[in-house]
């Protein structure tokens, strides 16, 4: 059975930084690529980031782009989301996707999100 943590979240100030991770179990960590999806209050799930299998290659929305950086540790079955300049509008739950297809696609395994607050 597939199981996805997400952890780091919390509130932080407007231009703060917070680093979410995702500890990954039930499968081969190392054999696929994992992204990272997100949904504001009230609305769809958005997709944020990804990273091929074996970390060496990655992909943002442009709502991101230059801010966030996506990494992970195959020794550690442990996915990440380094966040800066951390803006109002990236509230949201955050969460660690297994993509079922294409990596930029929104089908998937979840876990059951971490809640990003940015406000002052």
């Amino acid at each position: 059975e597939v199981q996805l943590v997400e952890s780091g979240g919390g509130l932080v100030q407007p231009g703060g930084s917070l680093k979410l991770s995702c500890t990954a179990s039930g499968f081969t960590f190392i054999d696929y690529a994992m992204s990272w999806v997100r949904q504001a209050p009230g609305q769809g799930l958005e997709w944020v980031s990804a990273i091929n299998d074996e970390g060496l290659r990655t992909a943002y929305a442009d709502s991101v782009k230059g801010r966030f950086t996506i990494s992970r540790d195959n020794a550690k079955n442990t996915l990440y989301l380094q966040m800066n300049s951390l803006k109002p509008e990236d509230t949201a739950v955050y969460y660690c996707l297994k993509p079922a297809g294409s990596w930029y696609g929104l089908n998937g395994s979840r876990g059951q999100g971490t809640q990003v607050t940015v406000s002052s």
